[in-house]
């Protein structure tokens, strides 16, 4: 099974060109072999709060179908973050694109403080099953937080990502974390950062993979967008760093 992390810079609001942009990575990542293919914390959106609840929508929205397609046409799971109404409110959600299924919506349930003005917390954990692994996602700060883990494992996760938008220190709390709760749980822990602008912050990147050890085994810069693949089978990694309109690479 091949894993696919993606590096990206959203644009501020523009949903259609960032819908373009994800398209663009997604066609590398399939070129790539990859079966799974994960962005950031909030990436057709940005991460900005304050547009949160003139740009939320529900995950049937049209505008999604082309991610449908190419998971239908190439046979990969897609997952991208977006705001999603729910019940009770607005949610930092992660969409995922199965071939030919359902569409599934996994929701942050542990915000971070400065987001329960704007959010409401998710109500369950998915857990998504691929070629004979289960992999379970943590969105940003939940993913930081130990009991997200636990609960992750005792469902059965064997594979454990999370899609974030953190700055310098909150990678660093990553860099010390992911690492250490993979060595302990003899499970590899992926994470997907974006970089740019985010709010009143900048993303510096730095999407890594750690495998079942703890070791890194590879991670992206904190400027380019870029994809990094990881092969379980074979325990190797493929990086490639992508251009804007992603006709070539960059390094």
């Amino acid at each position: 099974m091949k894993i696919c992390i993606a590096q990206t810079k959203s644009l501020k609001g523009e949903v259609s060109k960032n819908i373009e942009n994800h398209l663009r990575i997604v066609e590398a990542a399939v070129k790539l072999k990859a079966d799974l293919i994960i962005f950031p914390e909030l990436s057709i959106t940005g991460y900005e709060p304050d547009l949160a609840q003139s740009l939320a929508t529900n995950i049937e929205n049209n505008i999604f179908d082309p991610f449908q397609a190419l998971s239908d046409k190439s046979t990969i799971t897609i997952g991208v973050g977006m705001p999603i109404y729910a019940t009770d409110g607005i949610n930092i959600s992660m969409l995922i694109f199965q071939p030919n299924q359902s569409r599934v919506v996994n929701s942050k349930q542990l915000l971070h403080k400065d987001e329960m003005p704007y959010f409401t917390s998710g109500k369950s954990q998915v857990i998504l099953s691929i070629k004979n692994h289960k992999i379970a996602f943590g969105i940003c700060y939940e993913s930081l937080q130990r009991p997200h883990f636990l609960k992750a494992k005792q469902k059965g996760a064997d594979i454990y990502i999370a899609s974030a938008a953190k700055p310098k220190a909150g990678i660093e709390k990553a860099y010390n974390y992911y690492p250490t709760i993979a060595k302990e749980f003899n499970t590899p822990v992926l994470l997907s950062n974006c970089v740019g602008y985010c709010d009143n912050f900048l993303s510096l990147g730095n999407s890594a993979i750690w495998n079942e050890k703890g070791k890194l085994l590879e991670y992206l810069n904190t400027e380019n967008q870029g994809i990094l693949v990881y092969d379980l089978d074979s325990n190797s990694t493929e990086k490639q760093y992508l251009t804007s309109t992603f006709s070539e690479k960059v390094g």
